[in-house]
């Protein structure tokens, strides 16, 4: 039924409570502003911070990296580590006295697909935590960059 401007609606209709229609707006209540300088102090620090061991995944080619975090920046990815796949060749190296030092890499943020970080999931050690047990180093000592000038001197 269509009605024109001038026209009333039928009385039937006028006579109508309109459901759920209120007559007063509700009254409006404003909340207090929680305090953001407590917020900010309480936020977590970065996990992955400079020195961390964290596993890193890169894409084209697909690389997986094992070792020490020097670096994240937006430009990329700074690492003193070795390539996972050559993680057990490492261990006998140094069991077997041969002089090894892991590389100081960068990738272009690009390339990073994944950044975990080196833990122990239950029972499963970390890797960390294998390359201490089974070569007496602790990982964190041997994943830090060395100065090469400051080891040649006497």
């Amino acid at each position: 039924m269509i009605f024109a401007a001038s026209a009333r609606p039928p009385a039937w209709i006028a006579s109508r409570p309109s459901p759920g229609c209120q007559t007063t707006p509700p009254a409006a209540t404003i909340a207090p502003m929680a305090d953001l300088s407590a917020m900010d102090s309480a936020a977590p620090e970065n996990p992955f911070s400079p020195g961390s061991v964290v596993l890193v995944t890169l894409g084209n080619p697909r690389e997986k990296l094992w070792g020490s975090l020097l670096a994240l920046a937006p430009e990329g990815l700074s690492l003193c580590g070795i390539e996972l796949s050559s993680f057990d060749d490492l261990i006998a190296a140094i069991k077997d006295g041969s002089p090894f030092s892991p590389g100081v890499l960068f990738f272009p943020m690009h390339r990073v697909e994944r950044i975990e970080l080196d833990r122990s999931e239950g029972e499963l050690p970390s890797l960390a935590q294998r390359f201490t047990a089974r070569t007496g180093i602790a990982a964190a000592n041997f994943l830090s960059p060395r100065d090469s000038a400051a080891e040649e001197r006497p």
